[in-house]
């Protein structure tokens, strides 16, 4: 356990943050109780004894058997407060309905969370299937242009990013670190990220930094099939998209009285 501003952590209270965040990132995978001991270094019997209590209170569900366990619904309630309890989230929502309206295409809203991104909201193109923008999903930070855009706000020092290769998610995304350090410097010159086929296969997408805070955790973008991005579409795309930031910031000033959350 770590101390913060001289507060110790409370053991029982890291333990079911732990538990709650491998049942999450499983999703449709269930765990057993011997595997969740395990992986998360707790003895079976306070293990058994954190799950019931969890089940109880709707945060974690367990199957007929009572021999499988995964995330509870109180999860999704306590998310959806969040992302209701945001003023910046619910400014943006009508912006990206605008862009998705007129580009055709899907936008999203994501937040830098360490060395991933969050999204935080999404709207769909009806022209191909839903992939890996589910609100709520992680991504690697360096793997596309939601996380290149914020990465490009920071200073080469100050990146979070791991020591050693970076996670591939496919063939184009960036793993050596030098490269990735030369495209965030194409970024800050041109004012706006490029994901050519780094995060999904198939599938562009362009990244604008919401710069409403310094530096930026917020970030839109842009996804569309590369079939079908033309020289021209991708033109309209920017203009689009940089039109779109700016009416965004020009709207989220840091409003008095209204808590700045980090």
């Amino acid at each position: 356990m770590q101390e913060r501003r001289g507060v110790r952590g409370v053991k029982s209270a890291s333990r079911t943050v732990a538990l709650l965040e491998l049942l999450a990132e499983r999703g449709e995978q269930p765990s057993r109780l011997d595997q969740l001991a395990e992986d998360l270094g707790v003895p079976r019997s306070s293990m058994y004894q954190l799950l019931q209590t969890l089940v109880d209170s709707g945060w974690v569900r367990t199957d007929a058997t009572g021999s499988l366990y995964g995330i509870g619904i109180r999860a999704l309630l306590t998310g959806t407060g969040y992302l209701d309890g945001d003023r910046r989230i619910r400014l943006v929502r009508p912006y990206l309905d605008e862009a998705s309206d007129a580009l055709g295409e899907t936008i999203h809203l994501a937040r830098l969370d360490g060395r991933d991104v969050v999204y935080l909201a999404t709207r769909e193109s009806h022209e191909y299937l839903r992939t890996i923008s589910r609100v709520g999903r992680r991504v690697p930070a360096h793997a596309g242009a939601l996380g290149k855009a914020l990465l490009a706000e920071r200073s080469d020092d100050e990146l979070p990013l791991d020591d050693g290769p970076l996670t591939g998610l496919t063939e184009n995304t960036h793993t050596d670190r030098a490269a990735l350090l030369a495209d965030l410097a194409r970024v800050r010159e041109r004012g706006y990220s490029i994901d050519r086929e780094e995060t999904v296969p198939g599938i562009a997408g362009f990244g604008f930094a919401l710069r409403y805070g310094t530096p930026a955790v917020d970030a839109i973008s842009c996804s569309v099939p590369v079939a079908r991005l033309t020289p021209e579409h991708e033109t309209r795309i920017v203009s689009v998209m940089s039109d779109i930031r700016a009416r965004i910031e020009s709207r989220l000033p840091p409003a008095s009285g209204v808590p700045d959350w980090r």
